[in-house]
C-alpha cells in the first residue's frame, strides 16, 4: 500500500524498516507527538500485520511502501509523492551470528542500501537523517562503560562492521556538506514490548536475539535456551548486557528528532540504561515475569559475541533530556504480555507484500 503523506506542521518522518521491530514502537511514539509518518520496509524480517496494530493503536493511518532500499527508483517514487522532511533509517539486518555466516548480504543490504539511501536524499534535498546504529561499532572494550568519545571499529562480527562502516560514510558525508543534521544513536540490547502487547518483537523462523528466544522456551514453543559461551570472566560466566526497553528507544528517537530540527549538525549518543545484566540473570528475570521455567544449555562461545558491554548515557540524558525509564521488571512483563496474547507472534499468513 501507499499514498500521498499529508503534512503536520511538525512535518513527515521516513522511516526506514519501520514495519520491524524499533521501527514500529518509534513511528507510534512519532504519531502520538503529532508528527506525519510514512513507512518503508522491504518486509525480509517484517509484515505489514505490525503497521496495522499501530494504525489500531494510535488510530492514525500509517502510509507504506514495500520497497528494499537498493531499488533506486523505488525510493524516488517515496520521495516524489510525499514531503518528507526527515529520514530515520532502522532498515537493515541485524542478527549478529548470522551475519557472521553470511557477511556479503549483510554488507550488501546494510551498506548499499545506506549509501543509496543518502544518494536520493541529497537528490531531493532532505538533509536531516537519525540513523539507528548500535553498541557493536566499539568493538572490544579497552574500558567500560562505553562513552561516545571511545575508540570504534575493530568490531567483532559483519553487523557491527557494517554499522560502524555506515557511521564512517555518514561522517564523510558531513565533512564534505556541513547542510546535514545527523544523529546516530547507537543501541544497547533493545527488548520489551508495547504496553498493549499488539505490538512486539516478532522475528520471521527462529528468533536470533535473546529475550524473543527465552520468551518462547517459557511458553513451551521452544524446548530449551541455548546460552553461548559458559566460561567468560563475569558473575555467572554467561555473557553480560546491557538491556533496554523498546518504548524507551523509542522515546530517544523523538529527542533526537527536536536536535535534528535545530539544525545539531552530526551528533552522536548512547541509549542504554548504564545496568548490565548477565544472560542467566536474564533467564531468571523472566520466569519471575512469566511464572515459567526457562531450561537452558550451556554451549561454546559464539564467533563475534563480546563478554560483556554497557553504556554511558549521560550525554544522551544532558544534550537530548532523555534517560531510560522502564527496569528490568517491565521489560520482562511486557514482552511475556506480548507473547501470551501473541503466542506466534504477528498472525501467520500475513501478506508480505503491500
Amino acid at each position: 500500500m501507499s499514498s500521498k503523506g499529508s503534512m503536520s506542521s511538525k512535518g513527515c518522518i521516513l522511516a526506514t524498516g519501520g514495519a520491524g521491530y524499533v521501527g514500529t514502537h518509534t513511528v507510534v511514539e512519532l504519531l502520538n507527538e503529532g508528527y506525519d509518518v510514512v513507512v518503508v520496509d522491504n518486509l525480509a524480517n517484517a509484515t505489514m500485520e505490525g503497521l496495522k496494530r499501530i494504525e489500531e493503536i494510535t488510530g492514525k493511518r500509517v502510509p507504506a511502501y514495500n520497497v528494499n532500499l537498493l531499488d533506486t527508483e523505488g525510493l524516488k517514487n517515496i520521495f516524489s509523492e510525499n514531503r518528507i522532511t526527515c529520514v530515520m533509517h532502522f532498515a537493515g539486518f541485524k542478527a549478529v551470528g548470522k551475519s557472521v555466516d553470511i557477511p556479503l548480504q549483510y554488507y550488501k543490504n546494510n551498506i548499499g542500501g545506506t549509501v543509496n539511501l543518502l544518494e536520493v536524499m541529497n537528490e531531493f534535498k532532505v538533509y536531516n537523517m537519525i540513523f539507528s546504529s548500535s553498541a557493536t561499532v566499539y568493538g572490544v572494550p579497552e574500558k567500560l562503560p562505553f562513552v561516545e568519545t571511545d575508540k570504534t571499529g575493530g568490531c567483532t562480527n559483519p553487523y557491527g562492521k557494517t554499522k560502524f562502516f555506515i557511521e564512517e560514510i555518514m561522517k564523510d558525508l558531513y565533512t564534505a556538506d556541513q547542510q546535514w543534521n545527523i544523529v546516530m544513536l547507537r543501541y544497547f540490547n533493545p527488548i520489551g514490548a508495547h504496553k498493549s502487547g499488539r505490538i512486539g518483537e516478532s522475528p520471521i523462523g527462529i528468533p536470533h536475539n535473546l529475550m524473543p528466544y527465552i520468551s518462547k522456551v517459557a511458553a513451551g514453543e521452544l524446548e530449551f535456551l541455548t546460552v553461548y559461551g559458559g566460561d567468560y570472566e563475569t558473575k555467572d560466566g554467561t555473557g553480560v548486557r546491557d538491556y533496554t526497553h523498546v518504548v524507551d528507544l523509542a522515546k530517544g528517537h523523538v529527542a533526537a528528532l527536536k536536535s535534528v530540527k535545530n539544525k545539531c549538525g552530526l551528533k552522536i549518543y548512547n541509549l542504554g540504561t548504564g545496568k548490565a545484566y548477565s544472560v542467566l540473570e536474564m533467564v531468571k528475570a523472566f520466569e519471575k515475569a512469566s511464572g515459567k521455567t526457562v531450561k537452558y544449555k550451556i554451549a561454546p562461545r559464539r564467533a563475534g559475541d563480546l563478554p560483556t558491554f554497557w553504556s554511558d548515557v549521560s550525554l544522551a540524558k544532558k544534550e537530548l533530556g532523555w534517560e531510560a525509564e522502564k527496569d528490568l521488571d517491565e521489560m520482562c512483563e511486557d514482552i511475556w504480555r506480548w507473547q501470551c496474547m501473541n503466542p506466534g507472534g504477528y498472525p501467520s499468513g500475513q501478506s508480505k507484500s503491500t
